[in-house]
């Protein structure tokens, strides 16, 4: 199934998960997701990381697995940085083999260990050859706050638009922990003529060192409210975890409240908190 028409009937909720970084937690993760069958998510998607095509394989074998044996759609993370076209053909050719309609489009990020290969310069060079070379649903990624590679918030607009235009369905916007950002980003887009539906991204918080690498990786801004509690509970492991899933339930009832298409939970692979989020937002889900 194509996950941009769930949208026509209900607000969606899906997770993200990542491949296991050892081949020995495999079982483990399986578990991981078996739990979180449990909740009915819309759809999850797993990540990619970088290297190409074996991390592409990894990815497909998990997104198959959650469509084929757990009964759940599943959309595969597609960067393109590290693919030239014979390649991404054959990726999608593996994806129509084994069922799966939907892929996340992505420029992916640079690694140093990796030579970038040009086909596929901007997401959106790689939305049009997958719009172009078969019948997938294309889901793209945006930034309330931004891309950091972006100096303004409406050229940022402009190069999604772009993206939408190439062949994008539905968007998945970067973790956030300030609503005005979606809001004020929600109206950009709209005023842009960008009539997909958006997922709003929400990622808890649990410890001080996730906020920290989440920071430098994609620069969002944390609010005083946030910081108040980081700061107040940075030494309480158990209060802080308490305090990261209230204010990620915090988020999801005010974006709820103001009309979000669907939200879309950066799991971490972890069940326990995904279940005390889903157990507080379920029934505002069907509202």
């Amino acid at each position: 199934m194509k996950t941009s028409a769930l949208f026509k009937q209900k607000r969606v909720l899906s997770f993200e998960v990542f491949p296991p970084k050892q081949s020995g937690s495999v079982e483990s993760f399986y578990s991981t997701v078996e739990e979180l069958k449990d909740l009915a998510p819309d759809f999850i998607s797993v990540t990619s990381g970088a290297g190409g095509s074996e991390n592409n394989t990894e990815t497909l074998e998990i997104a198959s697995t959650i469509k084929n044996k757990y009964g759940i759609e599943s959309v595969v993370h597609l960067p393109g940085i590290n693919l030239d076209k014979k390649e991404a053909l054959k990726v999608l050719d593996d994806l129509k083999n084994a069922g799966i309609e939907n892929i996340l489009a992505l420029r992916g990020d640079e690694n140093p260990t990796f030579t970038p290969k040009n086909d596929f310069k901007h997401a959106s060079d790689l939305i049009s050859f997958i719009e172009d070379n078969g019948d997938f649903n294309i889901i793209a990624a945006c930034y309330p706050e931004n891309h950091l590679e972006c100096p303004t918030a409406i050229e940022d607009i402009h190069n999604l638009k772009y993206k939408v235009d190439a062949g994008t369905n539905q968007l998945i916007t970067q973790l956030f922990f300030d609503n005005s950002y979606f809001y004020d980003f929600r109206e950009r887009a709209a005023i842009a003529g960008i009539d997909v539906p958006i997922e709003a991204g929400i990622m808890p918080v649990v410890n001080k060192r996730q906020i920290e690498r989440m920071v430098s990786l994609c620069g969002v801004d944390l609010p005083k409210k946030f910081l108040s509690i980081i700061n107040t509970f940075e030494n309480n492991p158990e209060a802080l975890l308490e305090a990261g899933i209230a204010y990620a339930v915090d988020q999801i009832v005010d974006l709820t409240a103001n009309g979000v298409d669907g939200i879309h939970l950066y799991t971490m692979n972890n069940p326990y908190i995904t279940r005390r989020i889903y157990e507080s937002i379920s029934t505002l889900l069907t509202s």
